[in-house]
């Protein structure tokens, strides 16, 4: 774990555990929590203060051979937050959110209009907070009708409403990147991990279940051009694989729920921002939570293999989990779909 002070420098800090959660449905996606037996953290003075407020953490998990080299993932680039503990006996808690959070925190204090395209107007939004970002665009652009929103708005919700536009969304990624990107297919995706049960496997437990509350087989997104004049457009998408428990039209009923934008200017960019949307609120095949043996390179989105002890295949989507900091340690992971693998 490294501290980039606001000072300039950077201190390598060594950590007796903690966790860094990551959740694909949280505004921040990324929060950290980490403690150190090492007490001179906690500030003392006006300057270690300075030092400290705005302060950044980047976090890795690995392997230590024992001769000098490592194998380390990231696991994410944060802000920190908080600095607290016991000044004399410590251990000292270090707490923090991905840096998306600096984007949400400076809220808009004159009216902010945004036009152009997706990836145009996400990048001048966080750029605004963030001059020296890095923002890696992973879809095909396209135009977005004009949008102000007001004083006291949130650039973070303005990012995450200009990307439905797409059909996409932004975060961070563990290095501490902006990505812009469309949510893996669970029905074409390849898994980027296979967890199995049996000798040689790191499947350790697993519940399977299936609710109705919340969900909804249809989305109608609607946009206006208030600002231009632009014809209302709309697009109503639904869940249409007759196989599906959620099959519009089915036992399970009509069930829409609707999502309306300016910046959503034509019938493309109502399609992208109705199926991004429909593809969170219908209810999967089945949804799972398992544990397993820890992962750091697992993304929130990335599509598993899950095989039960039963023999039971599936394929399953992460929607959170929790990356232990400490050697070996429990990693529950919720996932949002599931089906069966062929």
């Amino acid at each position: 774990m490294q501290l980039f002070r606001t000072d300039g420098q950077v201190v390598d800090l060594p950590h007796t555990g903690g966790s860094v959660p990551v959740d694909c449905k949280a505004a921040i996606r990324r929060t950290c929590s980490v403690t150190s037996a090492d007490v001179s953290l906690i500030p003392t003075s006006p300057s270690d203060q300075l030092a400290v407020y705005g302060a950044r953490l980047r976090i890795s998990r690995g392997i230590d051979f024992g001769d000098g080299t490592q194998e380390l993932v990231p696991l994410g680039l944060f802000r920190l937050d908080s600095v607290d503990g016991d000044p004399t006996l410590g251990p000292v808690t270090l707490s923090g959110q991905a840096i998306e959070c600096i984007v949400q925190d400076d809220k808009f204090t004159t009216p902010y209009r945004a036009t152009g395209t997706v990836v145009g107007a996400i990048t001048a939004l966080i750029l605004r907070s963030i001059p020296d970002a890095q923002v890696v665009s992973l879809i095909t652009d396209m135009a977005i009708g004009a949008r102000t929103w007001d004083v006291e708005g949130d650039p973070w919700a303005a990012v995450q409403e200009i990307a439905a536009a797409a059909g996409a969304e932004c975060y961070t990624n563990a290095d501490g990147a902006f990505v812009i990107s469309t949510l893996p297919d669970l029905s074409t995706a390849e898994p980027v991990w296979s967890v199995e049960a049996g000798e040689g496997g790191v499947y350790l437990k697993a519940k399977r279940g299936m609710s109705s509350a919340g969900v909804f087989n249809g989305v109608v997104a609607r946009g206006e051009g208030t600002e231009t004049g632009a014809a209302a457009v709309s697009y109503l998408a639904t869940d249409d694989d007759p196989g599906s428990p959620t099959y519009w039209g089915g036992p399970f009923g009509r069930r829409p729920t609707f999502y309306s934008s300016a910046t959503i200017i034509n019938g493309a960019s109502a399609q992208a921002a109705a199926l991004l949307k429909l593809r969170a609120a219908k209810a999967p095949n089945a949804t799972g939570d398992f544990s397993s043996l820890p992962n750091p390179a697992l993304d929130a989105g990335d599509v598993l293999r899950v095989a039960h002890p039963d023999g039971l295949r599936e394929l399953h989507q992460a929607a959170s989990f929790s990356v232990p900091l400490e050697p070996g340690g429990d990693f529950p992971i919720a996932t949002i779909g599931a089906k069966e693998d062929a």
